[in-house]
């Protein structure tokens, strides 16, 4: 599991320097796909497993505490965009796209030093 969180990180990482290079590679791609409801779904599983495995393996990091704070925090994510319905998630990320122009290359520098956190915390 414990590679699978820095195989996680690595990726955000990696998307975040993207968004920071060219945001709208990202950026396109989520506005193009916003009233799918495979991105709901994603959305809602991916924050569950990610909150569940970070709970679990925090003892093997170097920030135990900080790293179930966030896998407790991605739970509760999770379980918002599923009691939020799709229509509201759909409303909630049209807004967010609609900041990128203004907080997009910030979000990615912000995703790059989260995913190099949860990098250096596991190795």
């Amino acid at each position: 599991m414990t590679l699978l969180i820095i195989i996680f990180g690595a990726l955000t990482l990696l998307a975040g320097i993207v968004i920071v290079i060219n945001p709208e590679v990202i950026f396109g791609f989520l506005r193009n796909n916003l009233d799918k409801l495979v991105l709901h779904i994603l959305a809602v599983v991916i924050r569950l497993v990610l909150g569940a495995f970070l709970i679990y393996q925090s003892g093997a990091s170097k920030y135990p505490f900080v790293i179930e704070i966030i896998g407790w925090l991605s739970i509760v994510a999770a379980v918002f965009f599923a009691v939020i319905g799709r229509n509201n998630f759909s409303k909630l990320m049209a807004w967010a796209l609609s900041q990128v122009k203004t907080l997009g290359r910030f979000g990615g520098v912000f995703a790059s030093a989260f995913g190099a956190f949860l990098v250096y915390a596991f190795v």
